[in-house]
């Protein structure tokens, strides 16, 4: 009975410390965790993604640029000194964790072995049974104590690759925004190139393009042109052939002079020029209207002829009715106005008188259609008369 509750008492014994220790470790290992690794480790500050506008001034842009580039590898160099800081307290906490865990338990295990050789002298029937029961607790310290020296060895390893693969990560990530910050910049270098490049040939297009400010002598190449020296110089073509007295589809010949007029002489050729297209527009609309108002008179006219003879009553004079239309000198006069008037579509006959040739236009049946075929001839603009009139023919 006595040899149980001894042996009880240092197995309870045992089990309390192996606790005791065991919430030691377990308390060491959170205080070490609750220590907030990202106090100690600063989150990378975004970049700022607003792109800087454009400037023409390109080493002021280098310097601004070069600049930043020696900001960022500060900050990636802060940001590597402080992981590296990080690494060097959390190895040092995590071998002064281990190194009290096992004063801890040598203490543990010095304050528990005087009380086991004091029960072993109380009860000597039972000295091998004690040994026995004794070797437990000696061992399982031993055991806990690798156990949990292996465990925060673990977490510790554990904690140190993740805290390694957070710094690699955080050294590509600011690898990657340097290569993009070289990237952006060559881009912007670029586009700056190009910008300028453009520029430049406009402008080298314009001070080619533009007229001389006082006029020139040009000898002709090979392969000019009045639409090519016109384009050469931005004028239109009407314009360089009207200086030089040239039509505008007129060839120009090899080592021929012309002259290219200036600014103000373009200016003042195409405002003539443009005047006299508005002068050639409404000489054009006033012929449409008259050829127009021509036609319309002539339809009339004819119109009102086709009712007159329609329209010829018995009451009408008898016999046939004329239009002459002109009195010629001789016959070969009146032969010529006849055949004009045949031309146009009527019938024509010739009357010698005392006082000249007749050219008489018809014969109409009745009065009314005589008047009528009056109206149309001095209407008619193919035979261009106003003077005929009506005479009794027989």
């Amino acid at each position: 009975m006595n040899f149980s509750r001894q042996a009880l008492l240092g197995i309870g014994m045992i089990i309390g410390g192996s606790v005791m220790l065991y919430a030691m470790v377990q308390q060491i290992g959170d205080t070490n965790k609750s220590q907030p690794a990202s106090a100690m480790i600063d989150q990378p500050s975004a970049e700022p993604t607003s792109v800087q506008p454009l400037t023409t001034d390109i080493e002021t842009e280098k310097r601004i640029l070069a600049q930043k580039q020696k900001e960022r590898a500060a900050r990636v160099a802060e940001q590597e000194k402080r992981a590296q800081q990080f690494l060097t307290e959390q190895e040092t906490a995590e071998a002064q964790a281990l190194a009290k865990a096992r004063a801890e338990s040598q203490q543990y295990l010095a304050s528990t072995t005087p009380s086991i050789k004091d029960n072993a002298d109380t009860n000597s029937t039972s000295e091998e049974a004690t040994k026995n029961t004794l070797a437990t607790p000696i061992s399982a310290p031993s055991n806990t104590e690798t156990s949990d020296g292996a465990e925060a060895k673990k977490k510790a390893l554990a904690e140190q690759q993740a805290a390694e693969r957070q710094a690699t990560i955080r050294e590509q990530a600011a690898a990657k925004k340097l290569a993009d910050s070289k990237k952006e910049a060559d881009v912007k270098k670029q586009a700056e190139a190009q910008v300028a490049a453009e520029k430049k040939r406009e402008a080298d297009e314009a001070a080619k393009k533009a007229p001389p400010k006082s006029p020139s002598d040009y000898q002709v190449k090979r392969g000019d042109g009045l639409i090519k020296l016109a384009r050469q110089y931005d004028m239109p073509v009407e314009v360089l052939a009207q200086a030089n007295n040239l039509s505008p589809s007129t060839s120009l010949n090899l080592g021929q002079t012309i002259t290219i007029p200036s600014r103000k002489q373009v200016e003042r050729l195409e405002r003539e020029a443009t005047a006299a297209e508005q002068a050639r527009e409404e000489k054009h609309q006033r012929e449409e209207a008259l050829a127009k108002k021509s036609a319309d008179a002539k339809r009339d006219a004819q119109q009102k002829l086709s009712e007159a003879r329609k329209e010829v009553k018995e009451t009408d004079a008898k016999g046939s009715f004329g239009v002459q239309v002109a009195l010629a000198n001789d016959q070969s006069k009146a032969d010529e106005m006849a055949k004009k008037f045949q031309s146009a579509g009527y019938q024509v006959k010739t009357s010698p008188t005392s006082r000249g040739v007749r050219v008489v236009v018809g014969p109409e049946r009745g009065k009314v259609a005589a008047l009528a075929l009056k109206d149309k001839i001095n209407s008619d603009p193919k035979v261009n008369t106003t003077s005929a009139w009506v005479l009794y023919w027989r």
